[in-house]
């Protein structure tokens, strides 16, 4: 029986890895979901090639505050991490550093079309994430 070399860290050893469409899928809808502060079952995630990069388009709600809640105290809005489109701007930035980082893809860009709002009974945080 032969025991294999050690590898030292950071060495590149032969062979391929291969990550599939599904997981990678899975991986943008949950960083999608934590950025937008919904589930990860309520994103819909496509992935299309953008000259040899990846380029994800997503399809999601974001959670806000009660609307009630906002008509009485407007600061409402900045303490949920500001208006819809201002926290859909800093989720595309976060959902490509997250997937970019977790799997190792190379992304070219993020796309983000709100399709609806869910009513958040819990406290919004400064990022625009449910706490």
């Amino acid at each position: 029986m032969t025991t294999p070399a050690p590898v030292a860290r950071g060495q590149a050893l032969s062979g391929h890895n291969r990550i599939s469409t599904q997981a990678l899928t899975s991986l943008a809808r949950v960083a999608a979901a934590q950025a937008l502060g919904v589930d990860a079952q309520d994103v819909r995630a496509d992935w299309t090639d953008d000259d040899g990069l990846l380029a994800l388009s997503l399809v999601a709600p974001i959670s806000i505050p009660p609307l009630h809640s906002v008509v009485l105290d407007p600061a409402r809005v900045q303490a949920a991490g500001g208006s819809i489109w201002e926290r859909t701007v800093r989720a595309k930035a976060s959902i490509l550093a997250t997937v970019s980082q977790l799997s190792g893809s190379r992304l070219s860009r993020v796309d983000i079309r709100i399709s609806g709002a869910r009513i958040s009974s819990a406290r919004i945080g400064t990022e625009g994430r449910v706490r």
